[in-house]
This record gives structure tokens, sequence and C-alpha cells, in this order.
């Protein structure tokens, strides 16, 4: 059995690139010049945006179940981007390269357990907690600002 990394779909955010930074900051977003890399990772193209170009960073709730679990976090969104949904069993290099807080649900998404894992890692460990037929969904972040990264299911 294997895993799929999953991207935030680009239609989500669309309206936010038209939105002038007052609008932007109604919605508690702001445009941010990217100006290292790696540094921006976009959770749409589930890469790292490249120097000079400007994301969008905004709250997104990634979480949204009737639980003490429900949760929300800053992420960035590059514009015009096509979602990338890795190969069954591929860890995206944006992922890879970050330390990873792993973040195990059942079906009502309660947490069931969480874990550190480096991304160079991180396949194995998906591999092995998707054994658990009690896991029904996996969220990654990034340990450090604890921002989402993505949803990880078992591969169909």
């Amino acid at each position: 059995m294997t895993f799929q990394i999953l991207p935030l779909p680009a239609e989500l955010f669309a309206p936010l690139f038209r939105l002038s930074d007052a609008g932007l900051a109604a919605r508690l977003a702001r445009r941010v010049h990217v100006d290292s890399h790696p540094g921006y990772p976009c959770r749409i193209s589930l890469a790292d945006a490249e120097m000079g170009e400007t994301v969008i960073l905004v709250n997104h709730e990634h979480l949204s179940v009737d639980t003490p679990y429900r949760s929300s976090h800053a992420i960035y969104v590059r514009e015009g981007v096509t979602p990338h949904t890795p190969q069954p069993g591929h860890v995206p290099d944006a992922i890879a390269r970050r330390l990873m807080s792993v973040r195990m649900f059942d079906e009502v998404g309660s947490m069931l357990n969480a874990d550190v894992v480096q991304g160079a890692d991180l396949a194995r460990f998906l591999e092995e907690t998707f054994a658990n037929p009690d896991v029904h969904f996996i969220h990654l972040h990034n340990a450090k600002q604890g921002c989402y990264a993505a949803k990880v299911v078992r591969a169909a």
C-alpha cells in the first residue's frame, strides 16, 4: 500500500490575486515578494516559489472538522500555477527538504498520533503509518513554522 500527497486546488485562491492590498488584508492575506529560494513553498504546485515571484500569504482552514482539531494556518500560494499531484509514493522536493510535523487522523478528524520526521525519510514513514487501518488521512506541516504543507491519503 502506498500514499498520495494532495495539492490544494488553485481555484480556491485565484480570486485573491485580483484583490487590492486592502482587499487582501480584509481576508487576512497579503502579497509577499519572494527573496530567497527555497523559502516560500506553494501549496498548489507543491514547489518552492522562485526568486522575484510574488506569492499570497493567506490563512487557510486545512482541517474543517467538527472536532477540537479543527485548524487553520498561514500558507503561501502562487498565481497561475497548476496543481501538482505527485506520483503515488513520491514526496516533492519542497516537502522532502524540510523537517515535517506529521499528524495522523481517523475518519472523523480526531488526531490519533503525531511525530516529527525529516522530509528525506518521509516516504518510508508514510508507508509504515498507513499500515495502521485506523489512520484515515495525514496532514503534513512544516515543523519549524508550523504551517500546513499538504494532505496525504492512501493511494488508490
